[in-house]
């Protein structure tokens, strides 16, 4: 007891000082990072192990680096991860939707689940171990996230440090996973913070840090991106780079456009949902019959297109069958993202724009090297986002800052191209098929949550449509109230009466009652509905004040809300998520 009691005290005292001194706040970043940092390393040793198993290579070989899958029956591992994937369907197949960092941050003040988080990431294990061409990124991500908001929520830690330290889960995930800190960390400002901040660099930095030197040390294999040496270029050089970055940006939708149709097609096919995995574990082994190379995320592959020639021919062909299984994977239903098939598909476009532009104009000095870092960022960014996460992790991959610049200039154009035609990365196009709005990761969750329920009070005096003129005279004497709410005798919502409107109005006979009277019996709120619906129906009624009902067939009467104190609690808000963006207390 006495132990229990002195854990509690000091989990009390260290909640207080995290949610007041900013040097509290980095050791539970460099804290959330080192977790990250193991995380990442088992995940990918669990993942090479089961290559190493199932498809008998080399342990430190990459599978999709392999020139055959001998024998060829073991091709066969796809459509068995598929069946243990759809297993695990059929187990939780009445679980609740699971929420990614982005949706957290954008939508839950950065709440998450570790015990679904950890299904995930076993999930992603299986699906990039059997072979399936999806990438741990997605798995790490998930995972880091959601240890980092199970502390958070431990700590009581705010919403605005909450989000924040999902965003070092995060950061320290990539961060170990590439050995790339400030890829890291530029991936959890644009895509799980959604902003860059004086408030959330320096936790950032720490986690990223953390996680990095973590997985260093316990020997983690990091997805390095090996380039030649001999990258040069010069600002004459740069048009058919930009170009290249826009051609990337209309690459990426393509992909993205495809990805969503083998979802539909798996969808519309009739298949249980637990037998499509193992249905497209099938067509993936059967593609890699032809070219080991489509199997898993390819770092392998992208070793061996990048340092290697290869002929027009054959990378056109990789390129095919890597979108295809890419497309099947994620359409059947195994676990995983696009990040690294992004940075390989890019690598083999950019190869080929090269290959191309070479062909046309012969005294061309367009690099194949440089086209492929440049067009593996743009399309890395046109199907992650993030043009600065890219562009550090081309820095960081190649250690030349000359190629830097134009990375940066082609991925800005391939963000817009995306941007402006599509609207959405990879990630958050799949929350808006389940029906969510969102494009970022940017609280928009705290707008949502502010109600009419939570603004509207509850002290409404109401009177019935049948009431005497005379007696409501006699009851609400001028300058005694603007508006009263008026039901009828089940006590339905019936209207609003103005009393200045009641007295101006000549006397008649005693039987008048005030039901002429009732204004917006149509017009009415209700408890659910967000600050902006409610907004529209004060548009719509032009009235300053609306009653609030349960519900369009009761229509009882709950609350009253003035459109004042709606915007008023709305200009709120935005000022507190502005002091949080900002880093004010």
């Amino acid at each position: 007891m006495r132990l229990a009691s002195l854990l509690d005290r000091a989990l009390s005292r260290g909640r207080v000082l995290v949610r007041t001194g900013e040097p509290a706040l980095l050791v539970v970043a460099a804290v959330i990072g080192c977790l990250a940092g193991v995380a990442v390393t088992v995940m990918s040793r669990l993942a090479q192990w089961l290559h190493v198993v199932l498809f008998a290579i080399g342990r430190d070989d990459f599978l999709s680096a392999t020139t055959t899958i001998t024998p060829s029956w073991r091709v066969l591992a796809t459509a068995g991860g598929g069946l243990l994937l759809g297993a695990v369907y059929l187990l939780f197949r009445r679980s609740q939707q699971i929420v990614d960092p982005i949706e957290a941050n954008a939508l839950h003040g950065g709440r998450m689940s570790l015990r679904d988080s950890l299904r995930v990431a076993f999930e992603a294990v299986v699906s990039n171990g059997s072979g399936a061409s999806v990438g741990l990124e997605a798995g790490y991500t998930q995972l880091g996230g959601a240890m980092a908001s199970r502390i958070g929520q431990r700590l009581h830690l705010r919403r605005a440090d909450l989000r924040t330290a999902v965003g070092c889960g995060a950061a320290g995930a990539i961060a170990a996973a590439f050995s790339a800190p400030l890829t890291g960390a530029f991936y959890s400002f644009e895509l799980i913070i959604g902003v860059y901040s004086v408030a959330n660099i320096a936790p950032v930095m720490t986690a990223a840090i953390s996680g990095f030197l973590v997985a260093q040390g316990l020997g983690a294999a990091a997805y390095t991106i090996e380039v030649p040496d001999s990258l040069t270029l010069q600002a004459v050089d740069y048009p058919p780079y930009l170009i290249l970055g826009i051609l990337a940006g209309l690459a990426a939708i393509a992909i993205m456009r495809l990805v969503t149709l083998a979802d539909i097609a798996f969808q519309k096919s009739r298949l249980p949902r637990a037998i499509r995995p193992t249905v497209g574990g099938l067509l993936i082994g059967a593609m890699a019959l032809y070219t080991p190379q489509v199997l898993a995320a390819g770092h392998g592959a992208m070793h061996l297109n990048l340092v290697q020639a290869v002929p027009v021919g054959l990378l056109l062909t990789v390129l095919v069958m890597k979108i295809a299984s890419v497309a099947v994977s994620l359409g059947s239903g195994f676990r995983g993202g696009m990040f690294f098939a992004s940075l390989f598909l890019g690598a083999l476009f950019g190869k080929l724009f090269a290959m191309g532009v070479t062909a046309i104009v012969p005294t061309s000095s367009i690099d194949p090297a440089a086209a492929a870092i440049v067009a593996m960022s743009a399309l890395g960014v046109g199907i992650v986002g993030g043009p600065l996460t890219m562009t550090f992790l081309a820095l960081e991959a190649t250690g030349d800052l000359a190629i830097t610049g134009i990375v940066l200039a082609a991925s800005l154009l391939s963000a817009i191209t995306v941007r402006e035609l599509f609207g959405y990365s990879f990630s958050t196009w799949r929350l808006h098929l389940r029906g969510e709005t969102i494009r970022s990761a940017i609280d928009v969750g705290w707008l949502r949550g502010l109600t009419v329920g939570r603004m509207m009070r509850t002290d409404v005096r109401t009177v019935l449509a049948t009431m005497p003129a005379d007696a409501f005279r006699s009851l609400f004497p001028l300058g005694s109230t603007q508006r009263v709410v008026v039901t009828d005798a089940d006590g339905r919502y019936a209207g609003i009466v103005l009393v200045a409107e009641i007295h101006s109005a000549p006397a008649s006979s005693e039987d008048e009652t005030i039901q002429p009277f009732c204004r917006h019996a149509d017009k009415m709120l209700y408890p659910s509905m967000s600050a902006q619906a409610a907004a529209k129906v004060f548009e719509m009624a032009e009235s300053e004040e609306l009653v609030v009902v349960d519900g369009s067939s009761t229509r009882q009467v709950v609350g009253l809300l003035t459109e004042a104190h709606l915007f008023r609690r709305y200009a709120e808000e935005l000022d507190k998520a502005r002091r949080n963006l900002a880093g004010e207390s």
